[in-house]
């Protein structure tokens, strides 16, 4: 099964209650389907809020988001933990949903060994006939999976690809190692372009929720031979690429693209405890960014 070369790690809509807002998560999947050319949406991913998610929202996120995709585009359930249990039993209910794939991150806080991230992932993948991403985080997980632990990982027949943080170099070392169907996708939206001349297949990215259309004419125009023409569209998506996560210090994800879909015309509302809302600072950064 093919996810497309850009996938949009999607945020996830709340009313000025916080809860759940149904009618702009279904505007939303339609304007990253229609306008922003997303080929796959995560749901429920970190983008998504997954941590402050319950289960049970995140299930009727996965039905919700497949029946309003309606084979438009393919839906991955984000069902990752650093509980190993937990994360079988989610993606049991998210592959109940419909959905057409699962993303899972590496186990964070408990910082197990490397065979212990190849036990957790092969249990998780063993459980389910979904195809599955890996997902390689250090900089929020504090453990880092190896090249040698992710192609072990990739001999197992329903994992099929890999979302990585990691080094270019590391990224080298797995997609020069990968057996043949295993795919790479870049999680860092500023190194789309760099993981593409490495061999890399694509992006799960942030940045597509305003700038995806632009991020599939780079990498078509890479695939195509036009590398100036995508070194060009590189350099424009660049200031969305870095001012999404620095606006114009670090904020954590998705704080500032959240508001910037307010600022686009989609209110996808605020972030739940203990994220908080931008600033007046980090406001005007964005308004400047947005160019609204």
């Amino acid at each position: 099964m093919s996810f497309g070369r850009l996938i949009t790690a999607m945020v996830t809509p709340f009313d000025e209650q916080l809860n759940i807002n149904w009618e702009t998560t279904g505007r939303l999947i339609d304007y990253l389907i229609d306008v922003q050319k997303s080929d796959s949406l995560v749901i429920s991913g970190t983008t998504g809020e997954s941590p402050t998610l319950t289960d049970d929202e995140k299930v009727e996120l996965f039905r919700f988001a497949v029946k309003h995709a309606a084979g438009r585009c393919k839906i991955i359930a984000g069902t990752g933990s650093n509980e190993t249990a937990h994360s079988v039993q989610l993606t049991k209910k998210a592959e109940e949903a419909g959905v057409d794939g699962v993303l899972l991150v590496t186990p964070y806080y408990n910082r197990p060994t490397q065979e212990g991230i190849y036990q957790h992932f092969r249990t998780i993948a063993e459980a389910t006939s979904l195809p599955v991403i890996l997902y390689n985080v250090p900089s929020r997980t504090v453990v880092s999976m190896s090249s040698e632990t992710t192609l072990r990982l990739a001999q197992i027949p329903n994992i099929v690809a890999t979302k990585e943080c990691a080094s270019l170099g590391q990224m080298t070392e797995i997609i020069s190692g990968a057996p043949e169907g295993f795919i790479l996708y870049s999680g860092d939206d500023a190194v789309t372009l760099p993981t593409l001349s490495v061999g890399g297949y694509g992006i799960i990215s942030v940045a597509s929720h305003v700038v995806g259309a632009k991020m599939k004419q780079l990498i078509e125009a890479y695939l195509e031979g036009r590398v100036h023409d995508a070194k060009t569209i590189n350099e424009e998506c660049y200031p969305f690429f870095n001012g999404l996560f620095n606006c114009p210090h670090p904020v954590p994800n998705p704080v500032a693209v959240k508001y910037a879909l307010t600022l686009r015309g989609l209110p996808v509302g605020g972030v739940r405890l203990p994220l908080v809302d931008v600033n007046e600072a980090e406001a005007s950064y964005l308004q400047k960014l947005i160019n609204v």
